[in-house]
């Protein structure tokens, strides 16, 4: 029978509870709601008789200890979610679980919390759920994607992108010039490119895409003959796949 583990407890026989205490879970920050202090919220999570320095350690590193006084509910939703981290590693979990840890958040507060998940994945393991893709490629080293309770990949984005990278995809912007028009002409000659399309693009410029095999990279090639020619070249670069691509990618595949 196959079985499942956090922190080496199984969770069969009713050790749900037990695995959740020695992970660190944010979940429902405890305090946001009544009249409670930052000091309060982690007093009352730290109710097992650990140390009083644990609390200044978590309020030291998820940023609280200027607010240690002040009541969370007000709070601005930045400095609550640090209040739930802090919550969350007051024992020092091998594992963090953070269940969408910026949901709510400006941009300052989303950098800001984004850097301290950074920052406590050098430490130990962090396991974050989220539904904002950029955010998981811009923290996450590692991806499990899950589809209708399916587990359908776990592998790092590199390698997902490089398995299902069918082309690659070079995009060109060029000053429009009279000789701009050649420029397509001058591409297609070049070995590896399978397909080419061009568009105007506002601002007397002129846009082409470029597939070409994964594998082989042809943008030094293409700048150099175009240069040769004289066709000005503003920008030339690779486009990757981005986490949202191969999500759809795989739930399709799955789906067909």
């Amino acid at each position: 029978m196959e079985t499942v583990a956090i922190v080496g407890v199984g969770l069969i026989g009713g050790s749900f509870a037990l695995a959740l205490r020695k992970a660190g879970v944010k979940g429902k920050i405890i305090g946001v709601s009544s009249p409670r202090t930052v000091e309060a919220a982690l007093a009352c999570k730290d109710a097992q008789g650990r140390l009083r320095v644990a609390v200044d350690q978590a309020k030291q590193r998820c940023g609280l200890g200027a607010v240690g006084r002040r009541l969370i509910g007000n709070l601005s939703k930045g400095y609550q979610q640090r209040v739930g981290i802090a919550q969350a590693i007051l024992s020092d979990p091998d594992i963090l679980i953070l269940d969408e840890p910026t949901i709510g958040l400006d941009p300052k507060q989303i950098i800001e919390i984004r850097q301290l998940i950074r920052d406590l994945g050098g430490e130990k393991t962090v396991i974050l759920s989220s539904h904002i893709l950029p955010e998981v490629s811009q923290v996450c080293n590692r991806v499990i994607i899950v589809n209708h309770g399916e587990l359908v990949a776990v592998d790092t984005p590199e390698n997902l992108r490089s398995r299902l990278t069918k082309s690659a995809v070079i995009r060109l912007t060029l000053r429009e010039t009279p000789d701009t028009a050649r420029a397509g002409e001058i591409v297609r000659t070049i070995a590896g490119v399978l397909s080419l399309r061009e568009e105007p693009v506002a601002g007397g410029t002129r846009a082409l895409t470029i597939e070409s095999p994964p594998d082989r990279d042809i943008r030094e090639e293409i700048a150099r003959r175009l240069v040769r020619e004289g066709i000005a070249l503003l920008e030339i670069y690779r486009e990757e796949l981005s986490l949202e691509d191969i999500f759809l990618q795989l739930v399709t595949e799955e789906a067909n």
